[in-house]
């Protein structure tokens, strides 16, 4: 089924029809469900919103094996809680991305498969505890700058489910951001791992907006069906001249030499970051792709009984009703 949504799109589709639909995208209107939409359209839904359901249950895993190493039981309880709520969004995509005609184990087998990607930042380790609070401040603050546009996408469950996502993920921005005011505040070794951890993260957060605009395949025409509001240098942009000012009031140094700020422009001049780094991890070849990967492939197949006993409850169910018509 998968295959079949994402097939290339169909060339045959009535030019009457693509053109009310591109006019009510143009008029703000969202697209639900059962309407009848472009197969691109839906081809791209599915794809985007699948690798960001895939984004969030992944991401839980760079956190989760802090929880029983967090420094106070208040830290642990709140990254317990970060970590339930990147499952509950994870649940919310899920949901968006099977309005579209895809199941949530087709979406799960195009990840284990490789025709499913989820965000390049998952790949790298969390070496210490700074390193949640780079996460929550660095990761989480991008992804806010990518996610809160999307409350305005055109896809209805996508923009609705957006709108919750939004609120908890600011929650994780300031989490993570308090971690790390604590840690410059604190001992000489404490600030140093502050330091450290923004210098590891901060690329690969800047690689998380996807590649520069002239070398994305997809986002002219998702710019044009409102899937993406911004462009993807926009919001590297937005999200470079509002983390510099954050990074000053904590006394840390965002590890780019070439950053300066442009009075003209009104905004940072910044280093580009190592695009072939982002696409080799894309490709699988990150430092840990591979370990990222068996952990979803576990956890899939140690739910294999529950998944199941499901299907075999809903078919018992299914025949005592038509037995009793």
């Amino acid at each position: 089924m998968y295959a079949q949504m994402v097939k290339s799109e169909a060339t045959n589709e009535d030019p009457e029809k693509l053109a009310a639909f591109q006019a009510r995208i143009d008029a703000g209107e969202k697209i639900e469900p059962k309407e009848w939409m472009p197969e691109g359209y839906r081809k791209t839904l599915i794809r985007q919103i699948g690798q960001h359901a895939h984004s969030e249950i992944v991401g839980q895993l760079p956190e989760g094996n802090w929880i029983t190493r967090a420094p106070t039981l208040e830290r642990m309880a709140i990254l317990l809680a970060k970590v339930q709520d990147e499952a509950g969004h994870g649940l919310y995509l899920y949901c968006a991305a099977e309005t579209l005609g895809v199941s949530r184990d087709e979406l799960t087998e195009a990840l284990l498969s490789g025709k499913m990607k989820y965000s390049s930042i998952f790949n790298y380790p969390t070496l210490n505890w700074a390193d949640i609070g780079a996460v929550g401040w660095l990761v989480d603050g991008a992804a806010i700058m990518n996610q809160v546009p999307l409350q305005r996408t055109s896809f209805g469950p996508y923009s609705r489910a957006m709108i919750r996502i939004c609120k908890e993920e600011s929650f994780h921005q300031r989490q993570g951001y308090d971690i790390m005011m604590k840690m410059a505040q604190g001992t000489p070794e404490q600030k140093a791992m502050a330091q450290d951890a923004l210098n590891r993260f901060w690329y690969p957060s800047l690689m998380m907006f996807g590649p520069s605009d002239k070398d994305s395949v997809h986002s002219a025409q998702s710019m044009a069906w409102k899937i993406k509001i911004n462009t993807n240098d926009e919001l590297r942009q937005k999200f470079v001249d509002q983390t510099v000012p954050q990074a000053e009031y904590l006394g840390l140094t965002i590890p780019d030499p070439e950053l300066r700020w442009n009075e003209e422009k009104g905004g940072y001049d910044f280093s580009e970051p190592d695009w072939s780094e982002f696409f080799e991890v894309i490709k699988g070849n990150g430092p840990c792709n591979a370990e990222r990967m068996e952990a979803r492939q576990k956890a899939w197949d140690d739910g294999a009984w529950f998944r199941e006993g499901l299907m075999a409850h809903a078919r018992k169910r299914a025949a005592a009703k038509v037995a009793a018509e």
